[in-house]
């Protein structure tokens, strides 16, 4: 699948494709059905299936403290989307300055003469432009005048469709795994470069693969039974996301540690598959006690995922 990043890299032969335009955070059921429209109608009119997004989303621009957690990050869009037969992902740049364009010039620049759109599958709850004037409507009668079609996304969801990355969002901060998989369609996992930790772990006789988690806040907060996914192949574990206030962690991290495991994996990106909530994230009064604990969690893990 071809990545454009930043509407300065649309090349004249980007030109004509049926686009969808969304956050598509999770990439969930039922945005799958949306892309699966996506695809259908752009093998009829024999060009290309593309979906445009932007980074950051738009709340996480507006309004960062309130702006919600991310199911997934650019790169894990990228992989799901590519699976469901997308062939273009056109990442823009979303800053002040485009927010505040006019709708008309979104729509002349952007949508007519950059990507030649020949269908547009949008919701109808979709604004765009300066003081976010551009709407569903107004696609509509642009379309009548620049040659392109314009479909509402409900036409494609599922019938009593309640799935949205703020349900999913709400299941995850719930614990609720079972919940979140049903609407995304597969189990919740977090998708990360393993970097260089402060070997804390290693010295509690606990070495943990630890993954930065790009976002403000992550939808799930506790000690978990994970699968990992890796290079070396497939291997249970025990992890914790979030802080660590034992020892006045504040960051947002992800740790775990990875059972029977001894291999490098700095560098590398793991995923890391939630499989079942073992106890919320405690402050210990001391290293021992959550060294303790951290045994416990690792065999009860284990039973788990036995």
């Amino acid at each position: 699948m071809q990545l454009v990043r930043g509407i300065h890299n649309i090349r004249l032969q980007d030109h004509g494709c049926v686009l969808t335009i969304g956050n598509f955070d999770g990439v969930h059921l039922g945005h799958q059905q949306v892309i699966k429209a996506l695809v259908s109608k752009a093998k009829a009119l024999d060009c290309v299936a593309a979906v445009l997004v932007f980074e950051p989303q738009p709340q996480e621009l507006f309004s960062p403290e309130t702006a919600p957690a991310r199911l997934c990050r650019l790169r894990d869009k990228y992989s799901l989307l590519a699976k469901l037969g997308v062939q273009r992902l056109i990442c823009v740049n979303f800053t002040v300055k485009f927010a505040s364009q006019s709708a008309q010039h979104f729509i002349e620049n952007l949508l007519v003469n950059k990507l030649g759109i020949k269908h547009l599958i949008i919701g109808d709850d979709f604004h765009f432009g300066k003081n976010r004037t551009g709407n569903f409507s107004m696609l509509c009668q642009a379309g009548k005048k620049y040659g392109f079609d314009v479909s509402d996304t409900a036409s494609y969801k599922m019938a009593e469709c309640r799935i949205s990355s703020t349900a999913i969002r709400q299941a995850l901060e719930q614990d609720d795994l079972a919940a979140a998989k049903q609407m995304l369609g597969r189990e919740y996992s977090i998708i990360g470069r393993v970097f260089h930790g402060d070997k804390r772990g290693r010295k509690l006789g606990f070495p943990t693969a630890n993954v930065l988690l790009k976002r403000r806040v992550s939808p799930l907060s506790g000690v978990f039974a994970v699968l990992v996914k890796t290079h070396y192949g497939e291997f249970k574990g025990v992890a914790n996301i979030g802080a660590r206030p034992t020892i006045a962690g504040t960051r947002q991290q992800l740790e775990v540690n990875i059972f029977d495991f001894n291999q490098n994996l700095y560098g590398q990106c793991i995923e890391v598959i939630v499989k079942k909530k073992l106890r919320q994230i405690t402050k210990f009064d001391n290293l021992e006690a959550l060294t303790a604990q951290i045994a416990q969690d690792s065999k009860q893990a284990k039973q788990v995922l036995a």
